[in-house]
């Protein structure tokens, strides 16, 4: 399995740790890391998660792939090996960050996935080790690392090395604290490099905005820009929003905050807290009436209207769309003064009521 860069064996291994702690360093030199409100629950689960990924569940993916080819397989071992680096690095990079995309978009739209991914948006600050805050089922799953041990399988080793050093280069990058497009965005003169940047890779921005606790900020989107490594595929399947700002609040709206435990080992532990998510036996009640909501809204502020019809705040949303396909739609009130806002969520006017409640009476 030759996978030496530069006649280095384990070059990219070096060049991760490199970026992992040239990140850090700098964190450390900007004073994130002595102003950071971790608690100890939240290192364990991003710097505990980082050294379980590459040290348990990558090798034993990557075995498993081995074994599993050898007896399935066998006369395709190593077929790629005399492939063109440059014809194998971007074929293994695309096919991965596709996978990844759809992978995580999932994760947001499909309830067990995302109670194994949750964990990542409950860090309420960003830095670079939240890039493993994850369950550890949810690597487990994760179709591209089995991709990562399917191209060494074939053969790619050496692109996959070259590949996890610039993969690792984007993601943490776009997860650090340190926010290296921002002066890019400031600038007249250098924003047209990082309009075109932003356009392929994800930025710290770009990726920043869907950790922001609530769309209602104008800023954030959970529910958007789920690339990885590019961008491309959220402007290609309608997942991308570009608002060159970066969220104040990070996190859950109404986290009830479990141990780390139940966070990283869902489903095998699960939270005691009945309001968890990732409690035994825990489900989303319906919480859509017939009658529309009186409410007050105030002229030019911003609402987050609920169309999930599981919000325990409606009509507005409450986060608890997370893990379904539904999105809240976020509005600027017009005037001053009390509207009536739709609750059946059959309205073809959302927000607001067009007596669609009627037929279902």
């Amino acid at each position: 399995m030759e996978k030496a860069i530069f006649g280095i064996d384990d070059f990219d291994v070096y060049m991760v740790v490199g970026i992992l702690i040239f990140f850090g360093l700098v964190e450390v030199i900007s004073g994130h890391l002595s102003r950071t409100k971790r608690s100890n629950g939240d290192w364990i689960q991003e710097v505990g998660g980082f050294f379980v990924l590459s040290k348990m569940i990558k090798p034993a993916i990557i075995l498993i792939a081995f074994n599993l080819g050898s007896l399935l397989a066998e006369p395709y071992q190593y077929i790629l090996r005399d492939w063109s680096i440059w014809v194998m690095l971007p074929a293994y990079l695309l096919i991965d960050d596709l996978l990844q995309y759809w992978y995580h978009r999932s994760a947001h739209e499909y309830p067990f996935l995302w109670k194994l991914h949750r964990p990542h948006h409950q860090a309420e600050e960003m830095g670079f080790f939240v890039s493993y805050r994850n369950a550890a089922l949810y690597y487990l799953l994760m179709p591209n690392i089995w991709w990562v041990a399917i191209v060494i399988f074939l053969g790619g080793a050496k692109a996959v090395a070259i590949g996890l050093i610039l993969k690792q280069l984007v993601i943490i990058g776009s997860h650090s604290t340190i926010k290296w497009d921002k002066p890019f965005y400031n600038s007249k003169v250098l924003q047209p490099l990082i309009y075109f940047l932003e356009r392929i890779i994800v930025t710290p921005a770009f990726h920043h905005a869907h950790h922001g606790k609530s769309k209602v900020d104008g800023i954030s989107d959970p529910n958007g820009n789920f690339g990885n490594m590019f961008s491309i595929w959220d402007q290609i399947f309608g997942s991308a929003i570009y608002s060159h700002q970066f969220p104040r609040d990070y996190g859950l709206p109404n986290d009830p905050k479990e141990h780390w435990t139940a966070a990283y080992f869902y489903p095998v532990v699960a939270s005691p807290d009945p309001k968890s998510e990732i409690s035994r036996g825990f489900n989303k009640p319906d919480t859509t009436t017939n009658e529309p909501a009186t409410i007050e809204l105030e002229k030019g502020k911003k609402y987050l209207y609920c169309q999930c019809g599981k919000s325990k705040s409606q009509p507005f949303c409450d986060g608890t769309h997370h893990g379904t396909k539904f999105k809240p739609l976020l509005f600027e009130a017009k005037r001053t003064g009390k509207v009536k806002l739709c609750n059946c969520k059959q309205t073809k006017a959302g927000p607001f009521c067009d007596d669609s409640h009627i037929k279902i009476n």
